[in-house]
């Protein structure tokens, strides 16, 4: 059987570029079509046939600027040829062309942002470079609705929909009238597995690229007030400001190996995670060190938090809420070895078992 996968970009690590390696796990000799990669910032695919677009040629920085031009070019991008075409898609890769006897799933971790979940928040700060706002708000309201006109008809071409989360698997029905399946995406659950469960633990964590939606910042005013530790682990557009809000308890680390932020998890109190994630990877990887989450009550979250059990829900995106979850996190006692063992569902090898399974029946149909 010939396979093919295809993903938006290779230019970073998130909770995508996972997918990918998982799926480059599953299928080796397949080779990853994508309009742009950077091996300096994601060192995990040495050993893969990468096969980029004429986007590669541009550097990888002007990313926010291509979706026109990545739509053009995966709409033109032939797969015919394999049987199989597995999608990573939250944005364009969605649309490649595929011929009568190629079956084409595509994982989507979202309706693309840009046009459909995010489109208020893209508006009001797109974080471009260089003092350019003001050009991205305008290609944003001018080519709003050939865009979305263009997002909807890539949706129709894949034969089946996996997605990550419930919440994503209503947005997909809602904007693409497509139905799908739930299979969660692939956490690296043997590093993050909690190893002492007698661990001392003290104050909070949170970890992640440092943008306006993130609101890493309700987590630093909730931990002001309160006057506890909170340790700030990533790097972003947001970070000077972050730094300007955080008093004397609060810790910033934007250079932390694999080993570290294993042991800061371990040995935290809670993971914050004050957004609506589509599923949030980072903060399963959390639980998986035995630490209990401390969650906005949407999105993602709603699929792996137990309320009581391995986490607290707060309701309103305001620090009084989220001070009262904090509160409520301290003064609770948590099996912090059941939170681990409970994390194990959603390790790397089950996804691949899942998503294995999942192909396996439909390429026989």
């Amino acid at each position: 059987m010939k396979v093919a996968i295809v993903c938006d970009w290779l230019t970073g690590i998130g909770g995508a570029e996972r997918v990918v390696l998982a799926l480059h796990e599953l299928y080796p000799k397949a080779p990853i079509y994508t309009s742009q990669y950077d091996p300096d910032k994601i060192g995990w695919f040495n050993d893969a046939d990468i096969r980029t677009t004429w986007l590669q040629k541009l550097p990888s920085s002007f990313k926010k600027f291509l979706p026109i031009l990545r739509a053009w070019t995966f709409s033109r991008l032939d797969l015919s040829a394999y049987d199989l075409v597995i999608s990573s898609s939250g944005a364009e890769a969605k649309g490649v062309k595929t011929g009568p006897n190629t079956v084409h799933v595509c994982y989507c971790h979202s309706p693309t942002h840009y046009y459909w979940i995010r489109k208020e928040e893209y508006l009001k700060n797109p974080g471009f470079p260089l003092g350019l706002n003001w050009l991205a708000k305008l290609g944003l309201k001018i080519l709003d609705e050939p865009l979305k006109r263009w997002d909807r008809h890539a949706a129709k071409k894949p034969d089946y929909f996996i997605t990550n989360s419930n919440h994503t698997k209503q947005m997909i029905k809602k904007f693409y009238k497509r139905d799908s399946v739930v299979i969660h995406p692939p956490v690296d659950y043997d590093r993050f597995k909690l190893k002492d469960p007698d661990l001392l633990r003290h104050g909070f964590v949170i970890a992640g690229r440092q943008t306006p939606y993130k609101r890493i910042d309700l987590a630093i005013k909730a931990c002001n007030k309160l006057k506890v530790p909170l340790v700030v682990i990533g790097d972003g557009p947001e970070h000077k400001k972050l730094e300007k809000i955080a008093r004397r308890t609060i810790t910033f680390l934007t250079d932390v190996n694999d080993l570290k932020i294993v042991e800061q998890f371990q040995s935290s109190l809670g993971f914050i995670m004050p957004n609506m994630d589509d599923f949030g990877i980072v903060a399963v990887e959390a639980l998986s060190a035995g630490t209990p989450v401390i969650a906005y009550k949407k999105g993602g979250a709603l699929d792996y938090v137990n309320d009581g059990l391995n986490g607290i829900f707060f309701n309103v995106q305001t620090v009084s809420n989220l001070v009262k979850a904090l509160e409520k996190c301290i003064d609770k006692k948590f099996n912090y070895q059941k939170i681990s063992d409970n994390a194990k569902k959603f390790s790397k090898d089950n996804f691949k078992d899942n998503l294995r399974n999942y192909i396996k029946t439909h390429i026989n149909k």
